[in-house]
Formats: structure tokens, C-alpha cells, sequence
């Protein structure tokens, strides 16, 4: 009986050690930006710094809570380039990634040249995709696949390469097809390396639009920056930056979400 209580007891203590960590995990980051903020807040104030120079934090939470209907509707225009980037990049990875896996040739053919779509200045690109395809959303959406490809395809693809020998094997011995291969073995098990490069896909497409909307664009938050800058509003310029993160944390948050749905089993052994 005893011993049972002290077990008990354990695994109590265990559980308040494990629930005050990851308490820790969300406290300490929110107390050491709020102490970066404040001293923000002090050294504007006491330096008396111009507003066009650098504002408070209290200035420009200020512009988000004054321009919430210009910062949401110029959202809605990045938002919707950067999700049909996203999923056009996730779909045309996946695919090219099992391509890489399945035939050699594809792999010697592609991997290369993916490499090397990484060394090229996105800032380069713009202005190209730009005169190709004109000034809608068209060159703002392949700026998003052309950031978010490389890591959804590389994740993906260097997972199914390691899949277990042994378990391919077994189906091998059963006369298992290529296709079953690739549905009971490489893709579930690559899965969550799918959906680890999807989640840094996700924080790259708003950046992506972002940049294509800096370049050629008469909406969206890049434009809307770009305008406010031209302006000497930095309270505005540093609001239009606060609403790009928190999209981009949302969007990560979505992703880590559907994972958690599509991939119940895996997470929970993690």
C-alpha cells in the first residue's frame, strides 16, 4: 500500500515538474520581449526620438488599433497570394520529391538544380517575373512557390530515402507493387518531415507575397509598406510588420494543426 502511495506520489511530482516546464516554454519568451519592449518604450521617451525615426511601442500599437480596416484589407490580398503559393508549392513538392525517390534519373536530374534555385537572389527574380507575367497576382504567387518549394521537397524527399530497408523489404516478399510501396511504407513514414517543411513553408509564403508586392503591386501589406515608408511613417511601417508576423505565426499554427489531425499516432509518440 505504501508503496503504491509513494509511486502515486511520483508520478504526481512528475507531472507538476513536466506542467511548470513547458509553463516556462511560454512565459519566459513572453517576459523577455516585454522587458525588450519596455526598455523600448524608455529609451524612445527619455531620448525623446522622432516618431519618423523610431516610434514607441505604444505609437505603434496605436497605428494597428487606428488602421485596422486598411491593414485588413490589404491582408486579405497577401493572404490569398501566399496560400495559393503555399499549396501549389506543397502539391508540386510532393510530387516532384516521390519523382526524385522513385526514378534516379530524377533525382540526379532535379536535385542539382534545386540547389542551386537557392543561391539566386529573390530580389533578382522579382523584377523578371514581373515583366514575363505582368503586375497581378500571377508573379506574387510564383515568388511564393519559388520560396516555399526547396524546403517541403527537400524534407520529403531525404525522409523517404531513409525509410526502414526492412519494412519494404516485408511488403517486397508479399509482391507488393511500387505504388503500395509508396502508400503503406515511404509516405506515412515521411509524413511528419512532409509537414516539418510544409510548417517552414508556411512561415516563408507571407514573406514571399511580401516581396513580390514590394516589387510591382497596387495592394497587399508589401505595397501598403512600401507606401507608408515613402511617407516617414514608421508607427504604420512597424503595424504593417506586427501583422506579417502574427499572419505568419497563424499560418504555422494552422499547419501544425492539420499535422496534429492528419497525424494523430506520430505526434503522440513525440
Amino acid at each position: 500500500m505504501f508503496k503504491k502511495q509513494s509511486k502515486a506520489a511520483k508520478q504526481s511530482a512528475a507531472k507538476k515538474v513536466v506542467s511548470k516546464s513547458k509553463l516556462r516554454e511560454v512565459t519566459d519568451p513572453l517576459m523577455s520581449i516585454l522587458i525588450v519592449l519596455l526598455i523600448w518604450e524608455w529609451v524612445v521617451h527619455t531620448f525623446d526620438i522622432s516618431l519618423y525615426i523610431l516610434p514607441a511601442p505604444s505609437d505603434i500599437l496605436i497605428a494597428v488599433r487606428e488602421n485596422v480596416g486598411v491593414l485588413w484589407s490589404h491582408s486579405v490580398v497577401t493572404l490569398s497570394e501566399a496560400l495559393i503559393g503555399l499549396m501549389l508549392a506543397a502539391i508540386s513538392a510532393f510530387a516532384i520529391a516521390i519523382l526524385m525517390d522513385m526514378f534516379k534519373i530524377c533525382k540526379r536530374s532535379l536535385y542539382p538544380h534545386l540547389i542551386v534555385t537557392q543561391t539566386v537572389p529573390v530580389m533578382i527574380l522579382g523584377p523578371l517575373f514581373a515583366i514575363w507575367f505582368g503586375f497581378g497576382m500571377t508573379p506574387k504567387i510564383i515568388m511564393v512557390i519559388f520560396m516555399c518549394f526547396f524546403p517541403i521537397a527537400i524534407s520529403f524527399y531525404d525522409a523517404m530515402a531513409q525509410t526502414d530497408p526492412q519494412q519494404l523489404n516485408l511488403l517486397k516478399s508479399f509482391q507488393a507493387k511500387r505504388w503500395q510501396l509508396y502508400r503503406y511504407v515511404k509516405i506515412p513514414s515521411a509524413a511528419h518531415a512532409f509537414f516539418s517543411g510544409l510548417k517552414v513553408a508556411a512561415t516563408y509564403c507571407i514573406g514571399g507575397a511580401i516581396v513580390g508586392e514590394w516589387l510591382s503591386a497596387s495592394a497587399g501589406l508589401g505595397y501598403y509598406m512600401i507606401r507608408v515608408k515613402n511617407g516617414y511613417m514608421l508607427d504604420k511601417v512597424f503595424a504593417c510588420v506586427i501583422v506579417i508576423i502574427l499572419w505568419s505565426l497563424l499560418l504555422h499554427l494552422c499547419v501544425a494543426w492539420i499535422e496534429k489531425i492528419v497525424l494523430p499516432y506520430q505526434r503522440k509518440g513525440k
